[in-house]
This record gives structure tokens, C-alpha cells and sequence, in this order.
């Protein structure tokens, strides 16, 4: 650990929502490292240098940001293999690349064919929103969320250790899981339900009527079971070919489990029924935020937390002070399809209008589902 050198020089392939929210964050809290970045716009480059994130005012070549200490690279999962392939040639031997994609397994991979195992730390920032672009980035978008590491076995630990380090001097939480752990976990909490979403949603368009009456009303559980499927389709096209052999696992997995309940509801076997549904039901109930009965309407929002003493204490004796009774209140560590760190659920629709109303002109900023 003696050995590594204090970080100076961090540069940034791509500076869109997650690069540019971790280039404004670590001005935040690093202001003496320099930072610098590559982006497929120069507007995204003079943006960034007025608002006084990044040093350069003009696009670098690769070969001048190739001796710093980090290179993140925040491009699309195929143009971040493509830059690996540039980059081989000029990185210094002290230099750490590192990504922010959601699938791992693929550039490990290209990590391993193209000779730089020893000089890639994988990781992927569990935080995000459908907004993209340097605009949309903040410099709070890391707090609390998890920042899942996937080092190379060639990687040695003192590097793992100062990266880990770095993370969490962003806010977030770091997890250290290898590629296939990974990818398996994200394939499930993240990929199989947006498959859900989907097919779900082109059911019931497939099999509505003239007068679209389920469109007319859908509420209620379908609205929050379907709403991810609001998100990006080339991204979700991009993740599904890149993390193609877990998301099928998991097809076939949920396949098993929902003809194994089709199965108890044919034979109108009403234990294994109750059996199954309290099963999930304890097990939904036992995560960090709940919402029991999705069939319930929900009054919730999400608003931006700066990590510090009495941050939530602040937040609550300000709802309190003016009669708002929370009902749920919790961090948001996953924030990948997210905006806000901190969930706070209300009693009813007059409560989260009061609520809205009242954190904003208090200055938070608040997102309202």
C-alpha cells in the first residue's frame, strides 16, 4: 500500500449522466486531483470545462489522458471494448482502467484477450435515471448507492483497496463480487424484471379490446409492476445481448416458478398456494422499503440527500413541524432506474402534494412518481 502514489490525474472517456456525475462529484470532494475527459461531443467538453469540472476546454487525444491514474470509461458497453483496444498502447503502467456498465462478463472478457488484466478494476454504479448527459449528471447521484467492484484476479490488492477507497470518498457503497456473481445477481434484480415489464405490457396491448378498455383502467399494480418499461429499448437491447446467457437463465428460472404455480392453481391445491404467496410475500416484506398491497395506491417521492449528521433528522422535523406523518422512509442504494436517494412514502395524495410542495421550497429537489 505504500507503494501506490496519491491520485492526481483522472480522466473520463465519455462525460454523460454516470461519467459526469462522478467527474462533478469528485470535484466535490477531491478538488486537487485534475481531471480530464474525452467525450463524443465537443459541446459535452466545453460544458464541462465552464462549469469547472475537467481541465481540458479542448478534446484530448487518448494518448495525452493515458498516463493518469484512473481512466473511467462511461461509453456504451461496445465503444468502451473499442477504447480498450485504443488505449492498450498507450496506458502507463501505473494506470487503472475502469468502466460503469450494468454487464461485466463481456468486457472482463476483452479485458483478459487484449493483455490488460493488470490494469482493469470492473465496476458498475448502481445509480442512474431515464435522463442522460453531462446536464443531467449531479454531484450527489453516488450518495448511498451501491458501487459493485469486479477486480481482476491480476489486479493486486493494494489497488483494489485504493479504488475501493476512492468509492467510497464518492458516497457510495462499494461491493466487491466477481464478473459472474455479477452479472448473475444484476440479470436477476434488474434484467428479468425489465423482460417482465416488457412482455407484460405487450400482453395486454396484444389482448385489449376496440375500446382499449384495460389500457382505460390500468392502475394499481400493473402501473408500478410496468413502469420500468418506460426505459430505454436500445439499452435494454444493448444489455440483453451483452448479458445474453444469464438473462436466459433467469427466463427459464421464472419459467420454472410460474409453471409451478400455474400448477397449484390448476390442480386448486389452496395450501401450496398460500405456502407460495406468504413465502414471497415474507420475503418482499423483509426488503429496505416496502410497499405492501401493490394493488394499493402509493403516495411516494424521492428527493436528493447530501450524507451528512442529521441529514434524514432535518428532513423529517421539517414534515413533522407541519403536520405530515410519514408513513415509510428509507435510502435508496439501488438507484440504477432511480432518481433520489432517499424514498419517503406519505398517507395519502393531500399529504404528497403538502409534502412536494414544502421540500421544494426548502430547496431539495424532489422527484415525484
Amino acid at each position: 500500500m505504500n507503494t501506490i502514489q496519491p491520485i492526481t490525474k483522472i480522466s473520463f472517456i465519455g462525460l454523460g449522466l454516470i461519467g459526469g456525475s462522478i467527474a462533478k462529484t469528485l470535484r466535490r470532494v477531491a478538488p486537487h486531483i485534475k481531471l480530464y475527459a474525452v467525450s463524443g461531443h465537443t459541446s459535452t467538453i466545453e460544458a464541462a470545462y465552464h462549469a469547472g469540472v475537467i481541465e481540458n476546454s479542448q478534446m484530448p487525444s487518448l494518448e495525452e489522458i493515458s498516463n493518469s491514474d484512473y481512466i473511467f470509461l462511461c461509453t456504451p458497453v461496445q465503444q468502451n471494448l473499442s477504447y480498450l483496444e485504443q488505449l492498450k498502447g498507450y496506458i502507463a503502467p501505473h494506470t487503472i482502467l475502469t468502466d460503469v456498465g450494468s454487464v461485466k462478463g463481456e468486457i472482463h472478457r476483452a479485458v483478459e484477450k487484449l493483455g490488460l488484466s493488470d490494469h482493469f478494476i470492473g465496476a458498475h454504479p448502481m445509480a442512474g435515471s431515464e435522463k442522460t448527459g453531462f446536464a443531467a449528471s449531479t454531484a450527489y447521484l453516488l450518495e448511498n448507492a451501491y458501487y459493485i467492484l469486479t477486480p481482476t484476479p491480476a489486479i493486486p490488492p493494494e489497488q483494489v483497496e485504493r479504488f475501493r477507497q476512492l468509492v467510497c470518498q464518492l458516497g457510495a457503497i462499494p461491493l466487491i463480487l466477481n464478473p459472474s456473481e455479477h452479472d448473475f445477481a444484476t440479470a436477476a434484480i434488474s434484467h428479468l424484471p425489465h423482460m417482465l415489464a416488457y412482455s407484460l405490457v405487450n400482453l395486454v396491448k396484444q389482448i385489449d379490446d376496440t375500446q382499449e378498455t384495460m389500457k382505460t383502467i390500468a392502475a394499481g399494480g400493473f402501473r408500478d409492476m410496468t413502469r420500468i418499461a418506460a426505459s430505454s429499448p436500445v439499452m435494454w437491447q444493448e444489455i440483453c445481448l451483452s448479458n445474453k446467457e444469464q438473462v436466459l437463465r433467469l427466463m427459464d428460472l421464472y419459467t420454472e416458478q410460474f409453471l409451478k404455480l400455474r400448477s397449484y392453481i390448476e390442480a386448486k391445491d389452496a395450501p401450496s398456494m398460500s405456502r407460495y404467496f406468504t413465502q414471497a410475500k415474507d420475503y418482499r416484506d423483509s426488503l429496505a422499503i416496502r410497499k405492501p398491497g401493490s394493488l394499493q395506491p402509493v403516495y411516494e417521492l424521492y428527493c436528493d440527500l447530501i450524507d451528512e449528521v442529521g441529514g434524514i433528522a432535518t428532513l423529517a422535523t421539517l414534515l413533522a413541524s407541519n403536520g405530515i406523518s410519514i408513513k415509510n422512509i428509507g435510502i435508496v442504494h439501488n438507484r440504477e432506474f432511480e432518481d433520489g436517494v432517499l424514498h419517503i412514502e406519505l398517507y395519502d395524495r393531500d399529504s404528497l402534494d403538502i409534502a412536494a410542495g414544502l421540500l421544494k421550497r426548502h430547496h431539495y429537489v424532489v422527484y415525484e412518481r
